[in-house]
């Protein structure tokens, strides 16, 4: 979040992250862009907190940067002006009666630890990762009511270390073509560093700080809700795999204590195991589940059919496509592999519940992308948006309905911004911005949101 939306990627001593690097890569990112300037955050987080309290809304969720707080990570000091900002950025909020919601990790870590051991190939980032969040703990934790431990681990490892489209762009065919990596293991040795990182950090926070802090803590899992490609027991089998392998990957060990039998019966040894003292660690669990939910999709078999492009028994032999009989399975959204689809974030919420004994769950992130090729007009006047959100909204409020412990519901994203792969060639802001002057506009959408916020109900406007 924050290296989307930040800026100053080079200001007050911050180091360069794994991202900043990355993205000065020619050809890595689609328009050529990169994060250094974005949104400006950086000297804009007051005008951005003025939006955000003329919504109404009473909580926002961001990130910290890793490099920023900590330039070296655990081999340099603590860097005062990124203390600095991120306490001014509370205060500001607080101020206005919104709540922070803190995420530690988001997909970028200091690049040194990259370079000095191969970060979460190595069990070292542990320490790192325990040590950067105890610095966040005590410098904000008595301000800071809600932690994220990590940002969607389950992208970042698989577009790292699987597919190689992320940073540290390692892979192996037929995942991706790398110079470095093996997607077969790299994958789930990178996959257990994060379990554990998380688990150290929760650790700490229960055993230091929880007690006279009186927060929360938790961790944010990307998901997409998975249609069986047809009704039979192979494509109903493969749809639960795909699930599995998406997002009980790193639930079920930080919950349970051990990886998804669906997982196991596949990959075998090459899921890492967990020692005792690591199970021991396992044991601090979580408070709560962000959800970052989007779109859903058809899951076809490969395990016991045959597919066209291989059963790839990393994603649980089950090839994840947006059409049937040559059908989207919802109407297509500038994002690819994005479609509307709001039945899935009522089946998504209901599954979590009845997986993890209804824990408390936050929706973490939500919305709509447009292309940025269209006319400022057009992206103002942004009704498939409002049509994308309420109809998610009311699909979760089914599922609350149902019984989920839904605690409290995120729009991605306040602000257009620097969407990876893409740079700014999507937006998903309620507001829009203008990178040549950095002016804020609200959209449509920034209005219907005020109004439902403001107690204006919702309805469906989309058949399930």
């Amino acid at each position: 979040m924050h290296f989307q939306i930040e800026g100053g990627y080079l200001e007050g001593n911050k180091s360069l992250s794994n991202w900043d690097v990355f993205t000065h890569i020619p050809g890595k990112i689609k328009d050529g862009t990169n994060g250094d300037v974005a949104d400006d955050h950086l000297h804009h987080y007051k005008v951005d907190v003025e939006l955000m309290h003329f919504l109404g809304v009473n909580s926002y969720r961001f990130s910290i940067s890793w490099s920023r707080v900590l330039p070296r990570g655990r081999f340099g000091d603590v860097n005062p002006r990124g203390i600095l900002f991120y306490n001014n950025l509370i205060d500001a909020l607080l101020l206005k009666g919104i709540q922070p919601f803190v995420t530690l990790s988001h997909y970028d870590i200091p690049q040194e630890l990259e370079d000095r051991y191969g970060a979460w190939l190595n069990s070292q980032i542990q320490e790192d990762f325990a040590y950067f969040a105890e610095v966040c703990f005590k410098a904000f934790g008595e301000k800071v009511k809600y932690w994220s431990t990590f940002n969607e681990p389950n992208v970042m490892v698989r577009k790292g270390y699987q597919d190689g489209m992320y940073p540290p762009s390692r892979c192996s065919e037929p995942y991706g073509r790398c110079s470095n990596g093996n997607s077969d293991i790299e994958t789930y040795i990178a996959a257990h560093n994060v379990i554990l990182s998380h688990a150290s950090a929760v650790e700490i926070y229960r055993r230091k700080y929880q007690g006279k802090q009186g927060g929360f803590i938790g961790i944010v899992m990307s998901t997409t809700w998975y249609v069986p490609y047809a009704d039979t027991p192979n494509e109903r089998a493969a749809a639960a795999r795909a699930t599995a392998f998406d997002i009980a990957w790193f639930l079920d060990p930080i919950i349970y204590g051990t990886y998804p039998p669906e997982m196991s019966q596949i990959l075998g040894s090459k899921l890492p195991n967990f020692s005792p003292g690591d199970k021991e660690k396992l044991k601090a669990n979580l408070d709560f589940i962000g959800i970052n939910h989007y779109t859903s999709m058809y899951a076809k078999d490969c395990l016991f059919s045959a597919c066209n492009l291989g059963p790839f028994e990393g994603n649980g032999s089950v090839l994840s496509i947006g059409y049937r009989n040559g059908l989207p399975i919802g109407p297509m959204t500038a994002m690819p592999d994005f479609y509307f689809t709001p039945f899935g974030m009522e089946n998504i919420v209901l599954y979590v519940m009845e997986r993890y004994n209804n824990l408390p769950m936050f929706i973490t992130e939500n919305g709509f992308a447009s292309s940025g090729s269209s006319s400022t007009e057009e992206l103002l006047n942004d009704h498939d948006r409002v049509k994308f959100l309420s109809s998610y909204l009311y699909s979760l409020s089914n599922a609350i309905k149902k019984g989920a412990d839904v605690r409290g519901y995120f729009i991605w994203s306040l602000l257009d911004n620097f969407e990876w792969l893409y740079g700014y060639s999507k937006r998903f802001g309620i507001f829009h911005v203008d990178y040549i002057t950095q002016k804020r506009t609200p959209k449509q959408s920034a209005m219907w949101y005020k109004d439902f916020l403001g107690g204006h109900k919702i309805t469906s406007l989309a058949s399930s």
